[in-house]
């Protein structure tokens, strides 16, 4: 596990191109006599490696894509190790606890929304619970995240020249310029929960051409699906009046699909907690967890339709924080190491409470049922 945990950080792949960490992942899966079906979903780099044939199916979900320029500083190599590590631990197990192992793998997290699309293609279906870990700079097992809406804002204008003829010209930077100063006025009346921020992607081509055409790449969240919705209203009339103040047109798109707040399951929750405290680990305690989200994760939208959990694995990133160079290269650090071996072990045990507790295997199989 450790050391694909470190071949996986060494070659870091961007959404829907993690070719090399999917056929990795893949790979021992098989040798440890999984069955992979890769390229599912139509997702190239989705795969699904199954063990056993008990009636409880036990999704573990694995990411490994990583991020523009900063590698795998979400650490998600940890992520996929660890996943791997729960479906060997527990392939032995199937049989005597009734269950069906399950490894998904989910490309496309950082965006993309790889496992949206796969709940959508039915790569989910029959899976009565998914868990996963992600490693963070400590412990936190109820973890929860924000709702996510991805989009792209292009402003269309006229060219001219800067300096001979600008009054012949519409100033698609411009038009940027009034929207981000739009938004930033709006965030001082943001309900709580709710963020936006975001990047200009193209802001023309040279000083003395009056830029025609612009974009902007901005992510917003908020607590809920139905805070999202109204963050989304008033972020529009932003973008809108960069272009009304300009003369310029505007165009809104979707990048990725909507990525919906993260719901744990409360007893699946309760299970990793005693678990994970066992390897020696102290969470976060109950009371704080609501108050670090972690950002937004694809993850939110499979526990919004089956029983999931999303628990963070503490690694000693010497106070560096996700999305930080730093933060990547303690991914492979010794804590590293063995946040991926507790969060394989943690994620088993809790398969295994879930299969032997019989009001919880029966409620987790009533579940697939009613979908």
């Amino acid at each position: 596990m450790v050391a694909l945990s470190h071949s996986i950080h060494a070659e870091p792949e961007l959404a829907f191109e993690e070719h090399r960490s999917a056929a990795k992942v893949s790979e021992l899966l098989r040798e440890r006599g999984f069955e992979v079906r890769s390229g599912i979903a139509d997702l190239p780099t989705a795969f699904d490696a199954t063990f056993g044939s008990g009636e409880l199916v036990i999704g573990i979900c694995a990411e490994y894509d990583a991020l523009p320029e900063i590698g795998h500083a979400c650490g998600h190599n940890i992520i996929a190790a660890a996943a791997v590590g729960a479906g060997v631990a527990l392939a032995p197990l199937a049989d005597q606890l009734g269950i069906t192992v399950r490894v998904i793998g989910t490309p496309a997290e950082e965006t993309g929304g790889g496992k949206v699309l796969m709940l959508e293609r039915g790569a989910f279906d029959g899976v009565a619970a998914a868990l996963m870990v992600h490693p963070g700079p400590f412990d936190i097992v109820g973890a929860t995240s924000l709702a996510l809406a991805d989009i792209a804002v292009t402003y269309t204008g006229r060219e001219a020249h800067a300096s001979a003829a600008p009054e012949f010209g519409r100033n698609a930077a411009d038009a940027t310029t009034v929207a981000q100063v739009s938004l930033a006025l709006l965030r001082q009346h943001l309900a709580p929960g709710q963020q936006l921020h975001g990047i200009v992607s193209d802001g023309g081509a040279a000083p003395n051409i009056v830029p025609a055409r612009t974009e902007m790449l901005y992510y917003l969240r908020a607590r809920t699906a139905e805070s999202l919705e109204e963050l989304a209203a008033r972020a529009e009339a932003c973008f809108a009046a960069g272009a009304l103040a300009t003369g310029c047109t505007h165009a809104v798109r979707t990048v990725s699909p909507t990525y919906a707040e993260l719901k744990p399951d409360p007893w699946l929750v309760g299970a990793y907690r005693d678990e994970i405290g066992d390897l020696g680990r102290t969470p976060l305690p109950v009371d704080l967890e609501s108050s670090r989200p972690l950002g937004s994760t694809d993850m939110g939208n499979v526990t919004h339709v089956l029983p999931g959990i999303h628990p963070v694995v503490g690694i000693d990133s010497g106070g560096a924080v996700t999305h930080q160079p730093e933060f990547a290269a303690a991914s492979v650090n010794e804590s590293a190491d063995r946040a991926v071996v507790d969060g394989a072990i943690a994620l088993a045990r809790t398969a295994i409470r879930a299969a032997l507790d019989e009001d919880q295997r029966v409620r987790l199989l009533e579940g697939v049922a009613r979908r």
